[in-house]
C-alpha cells in the first residue's frame, strides 16, 4: 500500500509546542500512572509465584496457564469495551474498567488452589479489558500522528518503570509482611498493589475529560490548534469499525502484534524466574535485578520513539529491533554465565519493548473515528492472544524439559516473524520533525 503524505503543520511550530506542552502536563502522567498499575497488577504474578507456588502446590505448567489466561478474558471484551468508549466517552470507560480491576486484583489474596487463581485471573482480564487501547485511542484524540509516538513513549514507558518499582516493592512486601496477620507475603503484595487501581478510578472520573473541546484548562485558540492538526492529520481511510474489518493491513497488523506480545509477556512473566535460574536465590534481590532490564527498555522506549517521530517512520524503527530483542532472547537462553544472562535479558527486554511503543504509531496513521476505537482493540485483541500463549508456553516446555530454552527459542522466532509482518507493511506516515 502505497504511502501518502500528510499535510505538514500549518501552525508555527513554536504555537503548536505550546499547546501540546499543556495537553502533556495535564493527561500524560496520569494516563501513565494508571498505566504503571495495570502493568504491575498484570505481571506481579511473577514476583508472587516466588512464593505462592509452594503454598497453592501450582505446577509450573499451571502457573503459565494462569498467568495467560488472563489476556483470554481480556481478548473476548476487549472491542465491546472499545466501541463502548466511543458512545459514552473516555472517562467513565476509563473509570468504570480502573476501579474493577484494582476490585479483582486486591482480590487475589483470596486465591486457595489452582482453580480460583484460574477463575480470578480470567476475571482481571476481563475488567482490565479495553483499557490500554482505549487509553491509546484516548490519546488519538489530543495528538495528530506525527505527536503520538513520544506521547505514547511516556505513557507505554510506564510499564517498565512498573518494572522498576514493582519488583523490588513486590519481593520487599513480601519479605517483610509474610504472616502479618495470618496471610503469606504474596497476598499482602495483591492487596497492596491492587488498592492504588481503585483510588485512581475515582480520581479518573473528576479528572479527565473526553475530548479537547471539553477541556476547561484549555482556551479556545489552544482547543482550535489541536482541532486543526488532528484534521489536517486524519486519514483518508476506513472510519466505520466494520469497513476496517475489510482492510487486509488490519489483520496483518494484528498478527504482528501477536509476535511482539509474546516475546514482551515472555519476559515480563518469566523474568524474576529467569533471574533465579541465572544463579539469584535471594527473593529481594531478585527483585531488585529484576529492575535493571525495566530501566535499559524505558530509555530505549524513549530514544526510539524521538527517532521514530524525527524521521516520520515507523515500521522499520519497530522490525529492526524486534530481531534485535529476538537474538538477544535466543542468546540468553543459550547462557550459563549470571553477567551474561543479565545482560542480554536487559537488552532483549529494552529492544522488545522499544518496538512494541513504536507499533502503536502505526495503526494510529491507518485509522479515524469508530475505526480508531474498534480496529485498535481488534489488533490489541487478537495480538493479545500473544500474553496467554507465550507464558502457558514457557510453562508446559519448562515443565517437560526443565529447562526456559525451549520455549525462549520459539518466542525468539515469533519475534523474527513479526519483523517480516511489519516490513511488508506501508503504512500512511508522519513527516519528519
Amino acid at each position: 500500500m502505497a504511502a501518502n503524505a500528510i499535510p505538514a503543520q500549518t501552525h508555527s511550530g513554536e504555537r503548536s509546542t505550546s499547546v501540546y506542552s499543556v495537553v502533556n502536563r495535564r493527561i500524560l502522567p496520569f494516563l501513565a500512572t494508571c498505566y504503571l498499575f495495570a502493568y504491575l497488577d498484570r505481571i506481579n504474578i511473577g514476583f508472587a509465584k516466588l512464593q505462592m507456588q509452594n503454598d497453592l502446590a501450582l505446577s509450573d505448567a499451571a502457573y503459565g496457564l494462569g498467568a495467560g489466561i488472563f489476556f483470554f478474558g481480556y481478548m473476548l471484551f476487549e472491542v465491546p469495551s472499545n466501541l463502548l468508549l466511543v458512545k459514552i466517552g473516555a472517562r467513565r470507560t476509563l473509570s468504570r474498567i480502573l476501579i474493577l480491576w484494582g476490585i479483582v486484583s486486591a482480590s487475589m489474596l483470596f486465591v486457595t488452589d489452582v482453580w480460583t487463581f484460574y477463575a480470578l485471573r480470567f476475571l482481571l482480564g476481563v475488567f482490565e479489558a479495553g483499557f490500554a487501547p482505549g487509553m491509546i485511542y484516548y490519546l488519538t484524540q489530543w495528538y495528530p500522528g506525527e505527536r503520538m509516538a513520544r506521547a505514547m513513549a511516556i505513557v507505554l514507558g510506564a510499564a517498565p518503570l512498573g518494572g522498576v518499582i514493582g519488583g523490588p516493592a513486590s519481593t520487599w512486601i513480601m519479605g517483610h509482611f509474610a504472616g502479618a496477620g495470618g496471610l503469606a507475603g504474596w497476598q499482602w503484595m495483591f492487596l497492596a498493589e491492587g488498592i492504588p487501581a481503585i483510588l485512581l478510578g475515582i480520581a479518573a472520573y473528576g479528572y479527565l475529560v473526553d475530548k479537547p473541546a471539553d477541556a476547561r484548562w484549555l482556551t479556545d485558540a489552544q482547543k482550535a490548534v489541536i482541532a486543526g492538526d488532528i484534521a489536517r492529520a486524519a486519514p483518508a481511510q476506513a472510519s466505520s469499525f466494520g469497513k476496517a474489518l475489510t482492510e487486509p493491513k488490519l489483520y496483518v497488523l494484528a498478527a504482528a502484534y501477536f509476535c511482539l506480545i509474546s516475546g514482551l509477556y515472555a519476559v515480563s512473566f518469566w523474568l524474576p524466574s529467569m533471574l533465579k535460574a541465572a544463579g539469584l536465590t535471594d527473593l529481594f534481590k531478585i527483585g531488585l535485578y529484576s529492575a535493571v532490564p525495566n530501566l535499559a527498555a524505558i530509555a530505549a522506549m524513549y530514544a526510539l520513539s524521538r527517532s521514530s517521530d524525527r524521521r516520520g517512520e515507523r515500521r522499520w524503527h519497530s522490525a529492526i529491533t524486534a530481531i534485535l530483542g529476538a537474538g538477544l532472547l535466543a542468546a540468553a537462553a543459550y547462557s550459563t554465565s549470571f553477567t551474561v544472562s543479565l545482560l542480554t535479558i536487559t537488552l532483549a527486554t529494552a529492544a522488545i519493548f522499544a518496538s512494541y511503543t513504536v507499533f502503536w504509531a502505526i495503526p494510529q496513521a491507518s485509522l479515524k473515528g469508530t475505526a480508531a476505537a474498534g480496529g485498535i482493540a481488534f489488533i490489541n485483541s487478537i495480538g493479545l492472544f500473544g500474553g496467554f500463549f507465550s507464558p502457558t508456553l514457557i510453562g508446559w516446555t519448562k515443565e517437560a524439559t526443565g529447562s526456559l530454552q525451549a520455549g525462549l527459542l520459539v518466542i525468539a522466532a515469533l519475534l523474527v516473524l513479526g519483523a517480516i509482518l511489519l516490513a511488508t507493511q506501508r503504512a500512511q506516515q508522519p513527516p519528519a520533525r
